[in-house]
């Protein structure tokens, strides 16, 4: 028996639920978990289902029936194979906790994903990409040679059918035309201090202010920097008796955590981009909650 995932987005109209569920009952399908959502700002309807085909019906099959009630209610739809692994492609430059981190998780089988290769622009952890057995891609980055960089990172995207960028910890700014070419497939992590605490040392900023909240975003890429659709967030407090060291440690363990989240959210299709914000579907089954993040 299979299960796949059902994904659409349409225009919020009276009928769409009941024309889903009737086409995989009428299909051999069975709904397994199912979640959705009606942004009653834009309009707009979300829905994600995993469904056990009982008929043997395949994945094409599906797909192609579905076509007539999709045309009909202006849906943007996917079947997709639960059992299959979705391509990531990693970023990463000279801090590793992230990077250490996702290959821990994907190691033991907490991230289903296939690590397709590991890109940077400095040489710190090949070793450490190379004894996982995943390839690793050296591509160093200057201001004379960065339309060449890209193009060579858009070759290995393209050669390995790379179908996530994950940047972790990526100290480089994607040009426009990068990240135009892959909307919605490239999820970035930084801290949360922005815009207050900007440069190459922001906890040590944040350490002589005396916050008292340290967090992580993860988000999608854009052409805006840093202000692409939020995926996930989350904080740690820390108080006046800690060191800067202190607040070091907690924010790349916060960051490692949140990239991990957001990750896993998309790869397993429970994130839609609606417009500058996300609807991201929690992963509890049977939970038909979805919350916004913007």
């Amino acid at each position: 028996m299979s299960t796949f995932v059902l994904t659409v987005t349409c225009r919020s109209t009276r009928g769409v639920v009941a024309a889903i569920a009737g086409y995989l009952a009428d299909n051999g399908c069975n709904i397994s978990d199912s979640a959705q959502f009606d942004d009653q700002e834009s309009g707009r309807f979300f829905t994600r289902i995993t469904i056990q085909s009982q008929t043997g019906a395949t994945l094409q099959e599906l797909k192609d029936g579905f076509r007539d009630i999709a045309q009909k209610f202006g849906m943007t739809y996917d079947f997709h194979d639960a059992a299959e692994k979705m391509k990531v492609l990693i970023f990463v430059s000279r801090f590793g906790h992230c990077l250490n981190d996702l290959l821990y998780r994907w190691r033991i089988g907490a991230l289903q994903i296939d690590i397709v290769g590991v890109i940077s622009n400095h040489l710190d952890f090949q070793k450490t990409v190379v004894n996982h057995d995943i390839p690793f891609h050296y591509i160093p980055v200057t201001k004379e040679n960065k339309p060449q960089a890209e193009a060579r990172q858009m070759e290995i995207i393209q050669e390995t059918g790379a179908e996530l960028v994950v940047l972790a910890r990526y100290m480089q700014v994607l040009s426009d035309d990068m990240c135009r070419a892959m909307p919605g497939r490239i999820i970035n992590i930084h801290h949360s201090f922005l815009p207050s605490f900007k440069g190459a040392k922001p906890y040590q900023q944040a350490y002589k202010r005396g916050v008292k909240l340290i967090g992580a975003t993860s988000h999608y890429v854009t052409s805006d920097l840093d202000e692409g659709p939020i995926i996930e967030q989350d904080i740690a407090r820390v108080t006046h008796a800690q060191s800067v060291e202190d607040y070091v440690s907690l924010g790349r363990d916060v960051e490692s955590q949140v990239l991990a989240r957001a990750v896993h959210a998309h790869i397993h299709r429970r994130v839609f981009i609606d417009g500058e914000k996300t609807v991201v579907f929690p992963a509890s089954p049977g939970s038909y909650a979805a919350h916004r993040v913007g």
